[in-house]
């Protein structure tokens, strides 16, 4: 063979192995409809996995339902909250406890596992309107909490005695919120302001050392959670993505979704490396798969 012959050889292999490159990486990040459009109604938020797999979310069918999906993604009405009361956040304990954020009544609700029935854990007339929750590995709660008519927010934290704690206000209009797998970080979005800010989470479980993680140029967010290494998975809100963020800041990959508006991201799957995002502007699920399962998936196991 010739030079000529050689160089053309290696470039078509070259092209080759960058086409399947891509092919593949396409396969690996294309999501999938994992439940039927519209049987959430257009407030589904708050995915959560507990840790027998079950994947819940709010508002199946009507306002201020917990809807529970099964593996074939059909739903049902797992419980309904007490009237007045809309849940948005939902989080699971070690134990299997569920935990509640309820936007309309400022409470956060825990229903207990092996029942359906919510009870108030913890109440404060003040918040305007607790949107999202996180639970350190610790079992100390975080809130956030935006007011979407005044473009603020404020940041809560409900301690072992169950009373909530104001960690910051004056914010913007926070949503989406989590802790870092280690427990030592602490992170939240303001939808609006387009900015993720990190904090270090303190012994007593207080926040400090504030500083700017990530800001975008354009579009919203909404929920978030951490992988098992840390990365950072955000739902950008109107672009109808799910961005995957490294601790050191880089971009990992950016997954296209079928819809445009994700509320929320939770893992699971039977190597918790299943995402699954609540579609807002569809009613449903979305799902892809993830290079690293999710850390609470991670924790049990």
């Amino acid at each position: 063979m010739n030079c000529s012959a050689s160089s053309t050889y290696k470039i078509l292999i070259g092209i080759c192995f960058v086409g399947l490159y891509m092919a593949c990486r396409a396969q690996q990040a294309q999501s999938s409809d994992f439940s039927p459009e519209f049987a959430f109604t257009k407030g589904i938020e708050g995915p959560a996995v507990d840790p027998d797999g079950k994947l819940y979310a709010v508002n199946f069918q009507e306002e201020g339902t917990i809807g529970a999906v099964d593996k074939e993604g059909n739903g049902k009405i797992f419980l309904k909250l007490p009237e007045g009361s809309v849940g948005n956040g939902i989080r699971f304990d070690s134990e299997g406890n569920m935990y509640i954020a309820d936007y309309v009544g400022h409470n956060v609700y825990q229903v207990k596992k092996g029942t359906q029935v919510p009870e108030v854990w913890a109440h404060h007339p003040e918040m305007s309107q607790p949107n999202d929750l996180t639970i350190a590995p610790n079992g100390l709660i975080y809130l956030s909490d935006p007011n979407w008519k005044e473009g603020t927010g404020r940041i809560w934290m409900v301690n072992k005695s169950r009373e909530i704690v104001l960690l910051e206000e004056n914010m913007g209009t926070t949503n989406g919120i989590e802790v870092s797998p280690d427990g030592k970080k602490l992170y939240v979005n303001e939808s609006v302001q387009r900015n993720v800010w990190q904090y270090d989470i303190d012994p007593d479980g207080g926040v400090s050392n504030k500083r700017l993680f990530l800001a975008f140029d354009d579009f919203g967010m909404d929920g978030m959670r951490c992988d098992s290494e840390g990365n950072l998975y955000i739902t950008r809100y109107d672009k109808g993505t799910v961005v995957i963020i490294a601790p050191d800041k880089k971009v990992i990959d950016e997954i296209a979704l079928k819809g445009k508006k994700p509320s929320n991201i939770t893992f699971g799957g039977e190597n918790g490396k299943t995402c699954f995002v609540t579609m807002a502007d569809r009613g449903c699920f979305e799902s892809f798969t993830a290079p690293y399962p999710g850390a609470f998936y991670k924790s049990l196991h």
